[in-house]
């Protein structure tokens, strides 16, 4: 891990940050929140992933990069004088054929092939750990944006019953028991009875499935009954994949019948808190924060 020299340490924050932005709508948020902090901002967006209206709207400067270009992302870094770097956003785990390498990435590319034999954390640790060995300081979106971090107790207008609080604390349990086979940051507790746990189709599609096993009779629960529980896994790297909860989330556990949404208070990310949870009310679910 390569260490920032003890004299650029006081004014490391006077350099542009630099935010390699996946897909959704935390790398912009992100990137609003420095700049009302006063940091200067480098958009490095995705091409396949980044929104370029949302991009174009932002105003800040932008360099488009394609996934595997990562000569190209340092040199743009260097270019603007970056120092830190966030990488946010999603992106599905590449096959090689669809990647753009330039001489960099193929100079890495074993090293690349290595790191996809594995699981996400795997993956992503291996690659923030690329941007330090090249001088850069990797930091965590909550770093940079604390406010997007969910806090403690109950957010919204439904309160959870002792029976969710119960489910709530089991999901919390078997994210961390998962945690060392990186499996995923998200579980659906019901009645004590685990119902799902996402996998490689990630959060939405896991609540569609626990929709459609109620729907067909495979699943027998009655409405609002059942508990989605995100929390990082032990041991995983903050700065790279904190888990995230919108709106989408939100539509979909009502859609599937769930009483509401357990996360671990400071370990999941929100976009626009207040919009949440005022549809989580409309909704009649409950969103709590949830002391580690």
């Amino acid at each position: 891990m390569a260490v920032v020299p003890a004299a650029s340490v006081s004014d490391i924050t006077e350099a542009p940050l630099g935010i390699i932005c996946g897909g959704g709508a935390f790398p912009l948020a992100v990137a609003e929140s420095a700049v009302r902090d006063g940091r200067r901002v480098v958009l490095l967006p995705l091409r396949g992933y980044a929104d370029p209206e949302a991009v174009a709207r932002a105003g800040l400067p932008a360099e488009w990069l394609s996934l595997g270009a990562v000569g190209a992302a340092i040199a743009t870094l260097r270019r603007h004088g970056c120092r830190q770097v966030v990488m946010l956003g999603y992106v599905f785990r590449p096959r090689l054929l669809s990647l753009r390498p330039d001489w960099t990435m193929l100079r890495v590319l074993p090293r690349f092939i290595a790191a996809l034999r594995g699981g996400d954390d795997h993956l992503l640790s291996r690659v923030g750990g690329f941007f330090e060995e090249q001088g850069f300081q990797l930091v965590g979106a909550q770093e940079i944006a604390p406010d997007l971090l969910l806090p403690a107790g109950q957010l919204g207008r439904v309160a959870m019953r002792p029976a969710d609080a119960e489910d709530a604390r089991i999901g919390l349990d078997l994210v961390r028991t998962l945690g060392p086979f990186d499996v995923g940051q998200c579980v659906v507790v019901a009645k004590r009875h685990v119902q799902a746990v996402e996998a490689a189709e990630g959060t939405d599609l896991m609540l569609e499935r626990c929709g459609h096993l109620r729907a067909i009779g495979r699943v027998r629960l009655p409405a609002r009954t059942g508990v989605l529980v995100k929390a990082p896994k032990p041991g995983q790297d903050r700065r790279l994949d904190l888990p995230s909860l919108g709106l989408k989330t939100i539509e979909g556990a009502a859609a599937a019948g769930l009483a509401g949404i357990a996360v671990e208070a400071g370990g999941v990310i929100a976009v626009d808190v207040a919009a949440m949870v005022r549809l989580a009310d409309e909704k009649g679910l409950f969103i709590v924060g949830l002391d580690s």
